[in-house]
C-alpha cells in the first residue's frame, strides 16, 4: 500500500502498571545483572552496533533530555530503555505530560539475552525509579502488530487506554484518528 502512497500505523496508548505490581523474576542468576544509567558514550556504542535503534535517534532523545537506563550483564549491556519526562511527538501527534507523568520508550533486549525476562524486569525497575522522582503515572505506546511488546507489558498489568490510527497519504498528508477508548 505504501507503494501507491497510502501508509498507516495502528498503535495503543498504554498506561503502565505501578511499582506495586509483582516483581518479575529474571530467568537465571539475577545477581549477574546490575541496573544502571547508560551514558552518552555507551549510547553511541549501542547505536553503532547496528542492533536496536539507529544511533542518531538514540542520541537525539538523550540530548533532548531523555534518561537511558539498562541492565548490564558482566561488562555488556543486556537490555536498555529510555524515559521521557517532557512533552513529545509520536507519528506527528503531540503528547503532553504532566509533572507527575513519564513516558517509556525504545525498550530493547539484545539477542544474546532474550528469553530471560529482562524487559519486564527492567520495566519494573523503571517504575521504582520514576516513583522516587515523583512520577506516579507512567505511559508508553505499543504498536498494534508488535505482539511481543504487548505480551511483556501485560506481565506487568499494563492497560490499553486508547487505540489510534495514523494515516499518511502520498507522504504529504498526515492524520490521526482515535478508534477506541478503553475503560
Amino acid at each position: 500500500m505504501a507503494k501507491i502512497g497510502l501508509d498507516f500505523d495502528l498503535f495503543y496508548w498504554v498506561k503502565e502498571a505501578d511499582s506495586e505490581c509483582e516483581q518479575p523474576l529474571i530467568k537465571g542468576n539475577p545477581e549477574e545483572y546490575s541496573f544502571e544509567y547508560i551514558d552518552i558514550v555507551e549510547i553511541k556504542s549501542i547505536g553503532k552496533s547496528r542492533r536496536g535503534l539507529p544511533e542518531e535517534e538514540l542520541l537525539r532523545g538523550y540530548q533532548e533530555g531523555q534518561i537511558c537506563i539498562g541492565l548490564r550483564h558482566n561488562k555488556d549491556i543486556a537490555a536498555y530503555m529510555f524515559i521521557e519526562l517532557n512533552d513529545f511527538n509520536y507519528n506527528r501527534k503531540r503528547f503532553k505530560l504532566k509533572e507527575n507523568e513519564a513516558y517509556l520508550l525504545n525498550m530493547y533486549t539484545f539477542e544474546l539475552h532474550r528469553g530471560k525476562n529482562l524487559a519486564p524486569y527492567l520495566r519494573y525497575l523503571s517504575y521504582q525509579l520514576l516513583h522516587e522522582m515523583g512520577r506516579d503515572t507512567i505511559y508508553s505506546i505499543s504498536a498494534y502488530f508488535n505482539k511481543s511488546t504487548i505480551r511483556f507489558k501485560s506481565k506487568l498489568n499494563a492497560k490499553h487506554q486508547k487505540m489510534y490510527l495514523y494515516v499518511i497519504l502520498f507522504k504529504k498528508y498526515h492524520s490521526h484518528f482515535l478508534l477506541r477508548t478503553y475503560n
